[in-house]
């Protein structure tokens, strides 16, 4: 894993990921183009978060199977064409399917995470899924400030034709430069599909997962709601001014780089607690946007970092506890960040329509709090569930069927 290697990588999630949220600062001109009414423009997101679920669940187990390598470029060349459609989309309906297919080989950021994962020395892993995931954050974060200015130039097709060209360049990029991912004792399809809903059994899985749901509601209930009241009273901002509130979440989430060095170090949980308690308190500073500019970007920043240091710290500990089936382990954690997405994508443009700007405060908050929640909770169940230190036969039995991430004293 060199920094070549890092940069190609984290550009892929960059520009696969955009294919998903590039449509955030631009959704009242989508609508307007489209006929979509202000009540439903949240399902231009939710279309591509929908297209992503079905690929997490049928698409990211062929990382465990295929080389991965023939395996991103081909996903990047299908995320290339439905991008395509979108930009060309005469009506609403081709616009919904090109979203939704571009979301679905979106996926294709699992498979690179989970690459990344595997040519990564034990002791380097959260270093360089950090630095690989900061392309995903870039993606959702950055492109709003490129998608602004293009809305400017162009509209908003020029960006998804801007995605469906770089899209295509990076296909053919991984298959020249990234080394290939020839395994021996890769799975069969039907036992990847089957680790895949095996996981949901897992104590730790499922308690990282539901953080993970809880998680990216929230943080889908601000980026997917944002644009509304910002291009309203009092404010009236166009869409490059709206795009640009892009850069200070991309501050606060590349702050949060460091997080898988924190992971490397054995302190996971410990940096998932104090980041969710950060992602509740930014909301006190986000429901000021009606009054106060200032205070809405620290909110911002307080938010994306806390939501990219759970991000990557649920990562690490997720493909440190099965090492031997990463595709399969990030595909599935990725289930409840694309449900949670599309839940907080969809909800917030009603609850603005509902309640001003009053209604996604309350809804993002109220996510986060369930996140911590969670957390806290999830620490409580597996203490209890300790094993005792004078029975040295159970803790065998224990250390041949549970992952060391499993084990209460691993946390």
């Amino acid at each position: 894993m060199n920094g070549r290697t890092r940069l190609l990588l984290a550009a892929v999630c960059g520009v696969a990921v955009a294919s998903v949220y590039a449509g955030q600062p631009v959704l009242g001109p989508m609508g307007r183009d489209l006929g979509v009414p202000v009540d439903a423009v949240g399902w231009f997101v939710a279309a591509g978060q929908l297209g992503y679920l079905a690929g997490l669940v049928l698409l990211v187990p062929l990382g465990d199977v295929l080389d991965r390598r023939r395996l991103i470029a081909a996903h990047l060349a299908l995320v290339a064409a439905g991008t395509a459609v979108t930009a060309a989309a005469p009506a609403a309906w081709a616009a919904f399917t090109g979203l939704a297919w571009a979301g679905a080989f979106a996926v294709v950021v699992q498979t690179t995470v989970a690459y990344a994962a595997s040519i990564s020395p034990p002791a380097e892993r959260g270093r360089n899924l950090g630095i690989v995931t900061s392309g995903v954050v870039i993606g959702i974060l950055g492109a709003r400030v490129v998608a602004g200015l293009l809305a400017d130039l162009s509209g908003w097709r020029g960006i998804y034709l801007a995605l469906a060209v770089l899209a295509a360049v990076l296909a053919v990029l991984a298959l020249i430069l990234l080394p290939a991912d020839d395994r021996r004792d890769a799975a069969r399809y039907g036992q990847a599909l089957r680790s895949f809903r095996g996981l949901f059994t897992r104590p730790v899985f499922l308690s990282r997962g539901l953080i993970a749901f809880f998680l990216f509601a929230s943080f889908g209930t601000l980026w997917s709601g944002m644009a509304l009241p910002l291009a309203g009273a009092p404010w009236h901002l166009g869409e490059t001014q709206i795009g640009l509130f892009g850069v200070a979440g991309l501050a606060g989430a590349l702050g949060a780089a460091r997080s898988g060095r924190w992971g490397d170090a054995g302190h996971a949980r410990r940096v998932t607690g104090i980041a969710l308690a950060l992602l509740l308190v930014s909301w006190a500073a986000i429901g000021q946007l009606p009054w106060s500019l200032p205070l809405l970007i620290a909110g911002v920043v307080l938010l994306d970092f806390a939501v990219q240091a759970v991000h990557v710290s649920n990562q690490h500990t997720l493909t440190a506890a099965y090492p031997d089936r990463t595709s399969a382990t990030i595909g599935a954690y990725m289930l409840f960040y694309s449900l949670g997405s599309a839940l907080g994508a969809a909800a917030t443009t009603a609850a603005f329509d509902a309640a001003g700007w009053a209604g996604p405060t309350v809804l993002g908050a109220a996510f986060a709090l369930c996140a911590l929640a969670t957390w806290a909770f999830s620490g409580r169940a597996t203490a209890g569930a300790a094993p005792r230190p004078n029975t040295r036969s159970r803790e065998r039995r224990l250390s041949t069927a549970v992952p060391d991430a499993e084990r209460p004293s691993a946390r």
